[in-house]
């Protein structure tokens, strides 16, 4: 057994479209899940993460770093991994995928000059580092920026 192929008991996991407070016969009905009485019970309960009017724990542990929200996550594929290709072959962020180079794309492919190339290919890429650029060209190839 792996942890990718655990999977809830059938018929354990209820829909979202339960619906609560329906009578006896449903399972869940009179107070609807909710035990009785207390705070918890009640409409209006405080928000998830409320400690009482204490300090909450998402306030008192101390930050640190700036986090960009508008930076990219860009891949990184040196040249020396597109030697699997053909000669003439057009690669692709698609093509690179299909290989098994690149996982996850995320936010762009950047092709980067390290190793040598011996074949001549037609690169479609997010970006080129300009040693990267000048050795696909050297060879008769392009580097196309997508």
């Amino acid at each position: 057994m792996e942890l990718f192929n655990l999977r809830p008991a059938e018929g354990s996991v209820q829909s979202d479209n339960f619906r609560r407070g329906r009578g006896h016969g449903s399972g869940n009905g009179k107070t609807a899940g909710k035990g009785h009485k207390g705070q918890k019970a009640r409409s209006g309960a405080p928000r998830p993460g409320f400690e009482g009017g204490q300090m909450p724990l998402y306030r008192r542990i101390p930050k640190r770093g700036f986090k960009n929200r508008n930076s990219k996550e860009i891949v990184g594929i040196n040249l020396e991994v597109l030697e699997v290709f053909e000669n003439d072959a057009t690669v692709t962020v698609e093509t690179l995928i299909e290989a098994g180079i690149v996982k996850n794309p995320r936010d762009g492919v950047k092709i980067l000059g390290r190793g040598e190339l011996t074949k001549k290919l037609n690169v479609q890429a997010n970006a080129f580092s300009a040693s990267a650029k000048e050795k696909i060209e050297a060879l008769g190839g392009t580097a196309e920026v997508i």
